[in-house]
């Protein structure tokens, strides 16, 4: 009888996990560069609001400005103050 284990022994099985394995470690590796520039776009858009605000745009105009949520900005805006 064929077991698992005689399976596991087989070109094809070995073929298929090597390229399985492969596969996922290009997927992953490709997510995490996509997930590192949006991470990296996110944080240029929050260094821009300080900038803006002393341009004397309001929170409202800066959020809709770089596509931020309004309460994100006040609270870039909130450690801004406390770091001063």
């Amino acid at each position: 009888m064929f077991s698992l284990s005689d399976l596991k022994q087989t070109r094809v099985y070995q073929e298929a996990k090597a390229e399985g394995k492969a596969k996922g470690k290009a997927e992953g590796k490709a997510e995490g560069k996509a997930e590192g520039k949006a991470e990296g776009k996110a944080e240029g858009k929050l260094e821009a609001v300080p900038v803006l605000l002393a341009l004397g745009l309001s929170v409202e105009q800066i959020a809709e400005e770089l596509d931020l949520e309004v309460e994100l900005v006040r609270q870039t805006v909130a450690g801004a103050r406390k770091d001063s």
